[in-house]
């Protein structure tokens, strides 16, 4: 014999609850207490209409699933250790933002529930529609009207719970982003808690993650006695992360968790649920301002005008102190350069590491510009209401307006990282959108990229480098979305699913909270640039020195020095060789024999450079990079950028500067580049278009793999991505140079 369908009852203190279990139950009930306490217990039977018998459980009414009360605990604790097969959830219609918020809190845990949706007479009274449909598309669950006082709808109901029971549904947690700072540390310990087994058998790991952070001390307790040492190491994380929010924010994790929570309510309600404007107290002053930020019209000109704005303010004020630490590493150039004497040592450490890890690092005050404009729009709420935004276009697209924010977090308005933003996809219920999604934000424009893009704009198009760093963000978006739908109608068919996004408060920035975030992603880059990037410039050094030229070519080459000082005057000689000659004030005869010298010493670097290991796979490489108007030294730096996209500053600096006949010589490699007739915009303009789009740095790479469950993911995000860049890079350069833009 089928054993009968328990349904729990649920909801706050007034909303109706105990009316529907009258209804539904009438005699068949009765009373009792929960063992150990005090609160009552009410368990009754329902019939339905084709005789299936349902248990039915009224909980205690209660504001949050939070252990503030015991009849919060009671509740809790019920559906986690009974898990019922059902659990309805009564929902006040005419207050219904505050009663969202516990529904919220079961769609976070998991269970398996039907939305009844009462007192529809009372907010008709107020003049509140509320479409159900709607509300049920966008939450996840089904939702029913209903009176309970006159049991009007309560025969739907029941057959909707009836036809819920019947799938026998697992468990499945609702993901509620609360900020990058809460989300990087849930993320940890939810690693933590799923790799320690820790109450895994009783909670999902997320939702323990986030009861630690709200301080639920119930949960504590039982974590405490089941593993103490699991539980200290979630309480360091949820210190550490307090800490920080008073820092940056003043505030605890407790109130950004309850304002997230808040702002998904209020995304939901505003997505055509409500016919009119809904009573918004606490959120009443974002209310107004979003009347104008996020308006149909206004609000996508105000976000462009932003946008640009923060490329003015990051291009405006960094320009001086780039200038200063560019002049900083010229002087240790030089420096290194009259102290070492010639060979390997000083070549490594002005070649490699200056020119390399020296070329990266001369970013950091643009870095930390433009981590400070975005940290003004992340802290105050705006970027938030920009996806919101997004969402009617990324539906053209077939991807779920979540996906914006994994698009935001890997560098859709500039200077992110892909590694988090393939991680952002796991709020996205549907397998095809999350898979669209995380195979397409390495398009953004990261951290990574931007050295690359700000040395190559400031070269080529310095009188227009705000502009045009604006542009190629909308163009990262602009084929990061036609990539996208090329996926959704081909490989990665099928619906688009219902969009909800959080929006949280406004919130003031303080200018303490703004510093630190500031100093905080600016120090992971110039970590990043220490040690990866360091380690990969020293390596790619070797890679371009070594095996070096045969003895029978520098004898060659010296054979020809000895040739042309011999075809002139010794007087001329000793001028032209003289310790310390500047060119500019020697005879015409012995500038240039100089010069001629010159030219021999350049052709014997360029030729060690071309024979070295890396040479020989960029000009292996230049058969083809061609058609996209890329040499084989350029060939050498996108290779190294398959580990991390830096590297492909650090890497041009480095080969150029082994070209170089004095490469103590304190010039730019921007300059360099300029001065270069290989160099021209409608090629730089290809190299930016390819290092935009081709393959994701290795760690993003292993990253798609694990998100995806596949490394055929992975391998494909590589291959395509350079396929589909190259592709777009040799149309790019022939199409200019067919225009003649190259001049």
């Amino acid at each position: 014999m089928t054993p009968p369908i328990t349904v729990a009852l649920a909801g706050n203190p007034n909303a109706g609850k105990t009316t529907l279990f009258n209804a539904l139950t009438g005699a068949r009930q009765h009373v009792g207490n929960y063992p150990g306490v005090t609160v009552e217990k009410k368990e009754g039977f329902y019939v339905a209409p084709g005789g299936e018998q349902i248990n039915i459980v009224d909980l205690p009414g209660t504001y949050s699933l939070t252990a503030y009360s015991v009849e919060e605990v009671v509740a809790r604790d019920y559906l986690v250790q009974e898990r019922p097969d059902v659990v309805v959830n009564i929902v006040d219609a005419s207050n219904l933002e505050r009663n969202l918020y516990l529904t919220t809190q079961f769609l976070e845990l998991g269970v398996p529930m039907v939305v009844a949706l009462n007192m529809m007479d009372v907010a008709s009274d107020r003049g509140i529609a509320i479409h159900a449909e709607r509300l049920a598309e966008l939450l996840g669950v089904p939702v029913v009207p209903i009176v309970a006082r006159s049991s009007k709808g309560t025969a739907e109901l029941m057959a909707a719970v009836l036809a819920l029971a019947n799938q026998a549904p697992e468990w499945n947690p609702l993901h509620i982003s609360y900020g990058e700072d809460l989300d990087r540390v849930l993320l940890s310990m939810e690693r933590h808690i799923a790799a320690q087994a820790f109450l895994t058998h009783r909670y999902p790991a997320r939702w323990l993650a986030v009861k630690y952070l709200e301080n639920d001390s119930q949960i504590r307790e039982r974590g405490a006695q089941e593993n103490a040492a699991a539980s200290a190491a979630l309480d360091h994380w949820v210190q550490e992360a307090s800490d920080h929010l008073q820092r940056t924010l003043e505030t605890y994790p407790e109130a950004i968790i309850a304002d997230h929570r808040y702002g998904y309510i209020k995304s939901i309600l505003r997505q055509e649920v409500l016919s009119r404007k809904y009573d918004a107290d606490r959120l009443y002053t974002s209310d107004r301002i979003d009347k104008v930020l996020t308006n149909r019209f206004l609000g996508p000109l105000i976000m462009l005008v932003v946008l640009l704005g923060l490329y003015k303010f990051t291009f405006s004020y960094s320009a001086l102190p780039v200038a200063w630490l560019g002049g900083l590493f010229g002087l240790l150039r030089e420096g290194i350069g009259a102290l070492l004497p010639e060979g390997y040592l000083k070549s490594m450490l002005i070649a490699g590491v200056i020119d390399g890890v020296g070329g990266v690092l001369g970013f950091v005050p643009l870095i930390m510009f433009m981590f400070f404009g975005i940290a003004i729009l992340e802290d105050s709420g705006y970027l938030a209401r920009v996806a919101f935004m997004m969402d009617r276009v990324f539906r053209m697209f077939g991807l779920h307006g979540s996906s914006v924010m994994a698009y935001i977090v890997s560098g859709g308005i500039a200077g992110g990282c892909a590694v988090p933003g393939v991680m952002a996809t796991r709020t996205l219920r549907s397998e095809r959108e999350r898979l669209a999604t995380l195979l397409t934000v390495s398009f953004m424009n990261c951290g990574a990229k931007l050295p690359v893009l700000v040395l190559l704009t400031g070269a080529f198009f310095a009188n227009n480098q705000a502009q045009v760093m604006f542009l190629l963000t909308l163009l990262a978006w602009a084929v990061a979305l036609l990539v996208a739908k090329l996926y959704r109608v081909t490989i990665l068919r099928g619906e688009s699913t219902p969009f909800v996004m959080e929006l949280p408060p406004y919130r003031l920035p303080t200018l303490r909270g703004l510093l630190i975030h500031t100093w905080e992603r600016t120090w992971q880059y110039i970590k990043k640039a220490g040690t990866v990037i360091l380690a990969i410039s020293i390596l790619l050094w070797a890679m371009m020195t070594f095996p070096g030229l045969p003895e029978v070519a520098h004898e060659r080459i010296d054979a020809q020095r000895q040739e042309l000082v011999a075809s002139y005057p010794d007087e001329v000689v000793q001028e032209a060789t003289e310790e310390g000659a500047d060119i500019t004030e020697l005879s015409a005869p012995a500038a240039d024999l100089l010069n001629r010298l010159d030219v021999l010493d350049r052709q014997e670097a360029e030729r060690a450079l071309e024979y070295s290991v890396a040479g020989r796979i960029g000009k292996a490489l230049e058969g083809v990079s061609r058609f996209a108007g890329f040499d084989w030294r350029t060939n050498i730096a996108l290779v190294g950028g398959f580990t991390a996209k830096e590297v492909v500053v650090s890497t041009l600096g480095t080969a150029y500067s082994l070209g170089k006949v004095n490469p103590e010589e304190s010039v730019s490699l921007a300059q360099t580049l300029m001065g270069d007739p290989n160099w021209n915009p409608v090629m730089a303009f290809a190299l930016i278009v390819f290092v935009m789009f081709y393959a994701p740095c290795s760690v993003t790479v292993v990253c798609i793999a694990r998100e995806a469950g596949s490394w055929k993911w992975g391998l494909f995000a590589m291959g395509f991505n350079t396929i589909f860049a190259f592709g777009l890079a040799t149309l790019v350069y022939q199409l200019g140079m067919a225009l003649g833009l190259g001049g």
